[in-house]
């Protein structure tokens, strides 16, 4: 008897204690959606190409045929380098017709002086007349004129034949090569282009719905196709005033602030407009949200498999997801869909592969 009585208190004791959570297979399979923050940023992206700050185009002052070219693409240059030189026959001849003006110029210049000087003495004595004196005076007065343009002329041939010779202004790198040995090239056509040393920059084409946007954005990153893991900071140095005709996008320049050895110029690059961490937001399944009341929130899963509802701040509800700007930290999960026949506390599992 006494060993029965003990039996029955046991079992109801036993019936008293704590329910045993339900076992595994039990749980309700649950879509999950991991986290992001800033996930919901509409990233702008532009794609460029790596430019100089300062590039110029370098072109002979005189017209001819080019005869010799030193440089090519890529080469570096000095200030003061020959990089190409024309075929400076016909103005070496000028200058030498130049020079021979001007010694003619001089010999008239000494006989009219020396013819001057003689009828200074010859009107001192009362020999010639005061007109024919002021005559040689006048003749030697052009004389003085004409040696003082025939030597200006000497000059401007003088400067004409070193003008078949291209040199650099600048110290840079050769960055296109515009002519040929063997063509004949007009005054002022570009035969070199050299990028002087110095900060480089990403051209790129933007929309004029987001030129607004760019012109008022702070610093934005620029990555490399080449080194795509490897971000340089960027700022927007200059927004054309003008829409191109043809594309009716604006050419904008964005400046690389901490350029290095690797970016190089010509070069593929995107510009990314980077959200700011305060306000960043996070985009998650339009199934995930729970409406408590006027309230939206969405169900976490808790390291031990049950939820818990967690109240979200709504910065806009989009066609792709809701936007969600507070109450949510990086690496949180929440159920994906279904979240209506959830309740708190309900241990869930994660259904495999089941991660949006």
């Amino acid at each position: 008897m006494n060993r029965l009585l003990w039996i029955l208190l046991l079992l109801l004791l036993a019936g008293c204690g704590d329910k045993a959570a339900p076992p595994a297979s039990q749980a309700r399979v649950v879509l999950a959606f991991p986290v992001r923050l800033g996930s919901g940023f509409n990233q702008a992206e532009y794609s460029g190409e790596v430019r100089p700050r300062h590039e110029v185009a370098l072109g002979f002052r005189v017209a001819g045929k080019l005869i010799e070219r030193r440089v090519d693409v890529g080469d570096r240059v000095l200030v003061g380098q020959v990089l190409a030189r024309l075929d400076a026959t016909d103005l070496a001849q000028s200058q030498q017709g130049a020079e021979a003006q001007l010694a003619a110029a001089q010999a008239e210049r000494s006989f009219a002086h020396a013819d001057a000087g003689r009828y200074r003495s010859l009107r001192a004595q009362q020999f010639v007349s005061q007109a024919a004196l002021e005559a040689k005076e006048t003749a030697l007065k052009a004389a003085d004129e004409k040696v003082r343009a025939a030597s200006a002329q000497g000059a401007i041939a003088r400067n004409q034949t070193g003008y078949a010779r291209l040199s650099s202004d600048q110290a840079g790198v050769v960055s296109a090569v515009l002519a040929e040995t063997g063509q004949v090239v007009a005054a002022g056509q570009a035969v070199v282009k050299v990028a002087k040393s110095g900060e480089k920059e990403v051209l790129i084409a933007v929309p004029e719905n987001r030129v607004t946007a760019l012109s008022h954005a702070g610093e934005v990153v620029v990555v490399l196709w080449a080194t795509p893991d490897k971000p340089y900071r960027g700022r927007v140095r200059e927004v054309s005033p003008q829409a191109d005709p043809v594309t009716r996008t604006y050419a904008a320049r964005v400046s690389i602030l901490n350029a290095d050895a690797d970016v190089r110029l010509g070069q593929t690059a995107r510009v990314l407009l980077a959200p700011s961490a305060a306000g960043a937001v996070t985009l998650i399944p339009l199934g995930s949200v729970f409406q408590q009341g006027q309230q939206p929130a969405v169900w976490l899963i808790g390291h031990d498999g049950r939820v818990h509802l967690r109240q979200i701040k709504v910065a806009a509800w989009r066609e792709d997801g809701v936007a969600v700007s507070g109450g949510l930290a990086e690496g949180e999960r929440i159920v994906a869909a279904g979240a209506h026949k959830l309740v708190e506390g309900e241990v869930v599992r994660v259904a495999e592969g089941g991660y949006l």
